[in-house]
């Protein structure tokens, strides 16, 4: 993480601009957390009320208010006899797990919740509330409108904009009987390898926080009105800035920076009166300032001392998805530490019952004070009570309950649309075409709504999606055929065996394929470069460049990108980022009105810096020897001289660091090496849908969580199946990796295998029935297998198809996640020996 006085001055200027005359007088640097005025004020009656209330509560009914479980794992029953304080729905979770669900359904059970929460035997009974993730519109709904994502509404820079989304954010989730919004990010991102990195309006400070507040008031309004919802403010602190952009990881920012980079969109939001803010999943260590904050989850010293005492902040904490677990000591259903920390409302999704049961312990043991549990509680309450929960009306009473029309809109999202398009090149003024020419639309992104949309979309990662599972919406094919006439434009996704030359133009659609968190991120080794990921899109664009035609190429994307090979094959390059479901939001700008003048100008400006080189990242505003191909602010129109020379597209064939591994069924590559489950004389693709569960005739296979969310699959055996991951072909293994390498992955053993269980690479198989019959009851575990010990066997490593198989014959339970071919880790003391197996 570097900085300098350019950034940190920009930084400098959005907290004084926050905080009014104090900052702006000294033009300085902030060298402590400031104090944040809130526009929601504490109330006496209230405040008095809240007491009331909480001093005629169990420990149970206390806790219970705390503890926020998925709706997966908990049935209106469970919140009346646990006294739950707040359910969530994970992205990809659905009433009844129904994924085309409608507003009604969703009001439907989100009046049983509370209809559950208001039958306990408590003295007063207190609303559940319940949150979702409503990322960029109500995104986990079928049949909703999905604005671009973060990054390219902070291309459009337009705060008003912003606010009138998040308006109509609110009224399409209380349409759904829902209150809470677990948004906005307000992540600066300084490392674009991160998988969130969409999720960030930019690297600048300065354009988060001057979103923050807007969006904040556009959810929040007057927390009274049926079309507003509660806000989140996350995830505090330092999300974007971890090194090497690593998901989770550690942010080695000064206190400086964090101050006056990573939370320059706090203090706007705070003071628009944010009623709740998340804690991030990383970690912090000062490591010029000699300082290790460790997780965030875990850091009084931030949730409490920072976010609560010096800054004001008088709403509630809740933890992020498993998150306490992080924090050493704890697990998913146990963390002392956290709630010691500040933490007020924590995210169990699963394992909330034993959670409760802990914690409970915990205050009886004296191991959380019980000021801790009750300064909770009455944050919870407090929120509660300002945002109406408490004023007798069901979520259906809410006027806009159930009315699906809601949940759409489409004027909006497609002026947004058009406002985040940054136009990178324009040689010979090509754009904008003509209406009524021949055009050939080419790219697997041109018809395909999941690629438009991008990750939290339906699903958590996007992916799973048909173009049927948006049935309101239009692609980007759909907008040009609909600018130039269906007759007249003509689409073939590879350009297979089609004559460029009848066409007037190409426009081809490409870039990266659904994404989010962990799966997202791009690892040290990795390069920024699209077409080592993608090479359709490289074989696409060489298969029209250079027939005499125009070629205009339409970028999806989350981040930038090194695509130098692709600019240099297009005539005029667009970065639509990830757009959302209005397609014909991109076709109103590269088309030209039917009088031949310009229909809608380029409005976007990068709110990233955008690479010269693969390996260029982090590269920031304001870094020393900053020299991207295009620089932040850069954004042509069409009066612009837009023409580009020849770009060097060259690139290190080894990545960009040195590597160690190489991942079979990891975050960071899910797609190489697919997961296959042979059961009953079939062959079962496990496929991109982490909700899918595959009751086969031998084996049970579901997703679940070993490190990070959805990471892991679950496997129950009955009888004789196999888990393979496989490639269509076979991927040469890297020396690095072959040199004293071994197969490595996590395990969780539940139930120790009453038969025989094998582990192989290819069709060498090892019997690891004593190996998994140690494990069996130990948590999680590493396990390293030399590759030596299947080449003993006969096995050649030059190249494999399926690096990695389990089998069993007999009943089994395990979990398996991470797994990879590790270099040097047969090396490892807890490597397993070639004499363990049989």
């Amino acid at each position: 993480m570097k900085t300098n006085n350019h950034t940190l001055r920009r930084a400098v200027l959005a907290a004084a601009l926050a905080l009014g005359g104090a900052a702006a007088s000294t033009a300085a640097p902030l060298t402590d957390w400031p104090h944040i005025t809130s526009a929601v004020k504490q109330d006496k009656a209230m405040e008095a009320r809240i007491a009331k209330i909480v001093a005629g509560m169990t420990l149970a009914q206390k806790v219970g208010q705390m503890t926020q479980p998925e709706i997966k794992f908990s049935t209106p029953e469970d919140i009346r006899k646990y006294y739950i304080g707040s359910v969530l729905n994970g992205g990809g979770s659905w009433p009844d797990g129904n994924k085309h669900a409608s507003a009604a359904d969703w009001v439907k059970l989100a009046d049983a919740y509370y209809d559950a929460s208001m039958g306990t035997d408590m003295k007063v009974q207190i609303p559940v509330i319940w949150g979702i993730d409503a990322m960029h519109g109500n995104s986990n709904m079928y049949g909703a409108t999905l604005f671009p994502h973060n990054i390219g509404l902070g291309a459009a820079r337009d705060a008003k904009l912003i606010g009138e989304m998040a308006k109509s954010v609110a009224k399409a989730v209380r349409a759904t009987g829902i209150d809470w919004v677990f948004a906005p990010t307000l992540a600066v991102v300084r490392d674009d390898r991160w998988g969130r990195t969409y999720e960030s309006f930019s690297e600048d400070p300065a354009i988060v926080k001057d979103y923050a507040g807007a969006y904040v008031k556009g959810l929040q309004g007057d927390l009274k009105s049926d079309n507003t919802v509660v806000a989140t403010a996350k995830h505090f602190i330092g999300d974007g800035g971890t090194a090497e952009g690593k998901d989770r990881g550690e942010n080695q920012s000064t206190m400086s920076e964090m101050i006056n980079i990573h939370a320059q969109g706090y203090y706007p939001a705070l003071q628009a009166g944010v009623q709740t803010v998340m804690a991030s999943f990383n970690s912090w260590n000062d490591v010029k300032g000699g300082s290790d904050h460790g997780k965030m989850h875990g850091s009084k010293e931030l949730l409490t001392d920072a976010l609560k005492t010096k800054m004001g902040f008088d709403g509630l904490v809740v933890s992020d998805w498993n998150a306490i677990a992080e924090v050493p000591g704890c697990a998913n259903d146990s963390c002392a530490a956290s709630i010691n920390a500040g933490v007020d409302m924590v995210m169990v999704p699963e394992h909330w019952k034993a959670f409760i049961a802990n914690t409970i312990a915990q205050v009886e043991k004296g191991e959380i004070p019980m000021s801790r549990i009750d300064d909770a509680v009455t944050r919870i309450l407090r929120v509660k009570l300002r945002a109406g929960l408490f004023d007798g009306k069901k979520p259906s009473q809410n006027i806009y309950a159930g009315k699906q029309e809601l949940l759409q809109a489409r004027a909006l999202a497609r002026q947004a649309v058009r406002e985040s398009l940054v136009l990178l090149k324009n040689s010979g003024g090509v754009l904008p075409l003509a209406r009524g020419k021949k055009i050939l639309v080419v790219g697997k992104s041109a018809d395909n709504m999941a690629n438009q949309s991008g990750g939290w979309s339906l699903t958590w990662q996007g992916t799973d999606n048909k173009n049927s599972d948006y049935p309101v919406s239009d692609t980007i094919l759909a907008g040009i055929q609909d600018a130039a006439g269906k007759d007249n434009v003509t689409f073939s996704e590879n350009a297979a065996g089609v004559d460029v030359g009848k066409f007037d133009a190409v426009i081809a659609v490409i870039g990266e394929t659904p994404y989010a968190e962990g799966d997202g991120d791009i690892g040290p080794s990795g390069t920024l470069r699209l077409s080592g990921r993608h090479p359709e899109d490289l074989a696409v664009l060489k298969a029209v460049s250079g027939k005499g035609k125009p070629v205009v190429t339409v970028l999806m994307t989350g981040r930038p990108l090194f695509v130098n090979d692709l600019l240099n094959l297009s005539d005029s390059f667009v970065s639509a980022w990830l757009p959302g479901t209005e397609g014909k939001g991109v076709s109103d700008v590269l088309f030209r009105k039917a009088d031949g003048k310009v229909n809608v100008d380029f409005h976007g400006k990068l709110s990233f810096s955008w690479p010269k080189s693969a390996c260029q990242s982090p590269l920031n505003v304001g870094d020393a020897a900053y020299d991207p191909l295009f620089k932040y602010g850069y954004g042509l129109t069409y009066a612009s001289k837009g023409a580009l020379p020849l770009l060097d597209a060259s690139y290190p064939a080894g990545g960009c660091g040195k590597a160690t591994s190489v991942p079979v069924y990891a975050p960071a590559d899910r797609s190489t090496y697919a997961l296959y489950v042979h059961s009953g004389g079939k062959r079962v693709a496990l496929g991109a849908d982490l909700n899918a569960v595959f009751n086969l005739p031998t084996v049970k296979v579901e997703t679940a969580q070993i490190n990070t969310q959805q990471d892991a699959k679950r496997l129950t055996w009955t009888g004789p199946a196999k888990l393979e991951a496989q490639a269509a072909q076979a991927h040469k293994l890297p020396a690095f990796a072959s040199a004293d390498g071994a197969l490595q992955f996590d395990a969780i053993v539940s139930a120790a295998p009453q038969g025989k269980v094998g582990v192989g690479i290819e069709t060498v198989e090892l019997d690891a029935s004593a190996v998994f019959q140690r494990l069996a009851g130990k948590g999680k575990q590493t396990v390293k297998i030399p590759l030596a010990c299947f080449s003993a066997k006969g096995l050649s490593m030059a190249a494999l198809s399926t690096p990695f198989s389990v089998s069993a014959d007999a009943p089994f339970a395990a979990t398996f996640a991470n797994i990879q071919i590790v270099g040097g880790a047969a090396k490892d003391k807890d490597a397993l020996a070639c004499g363990d197996f049989k």
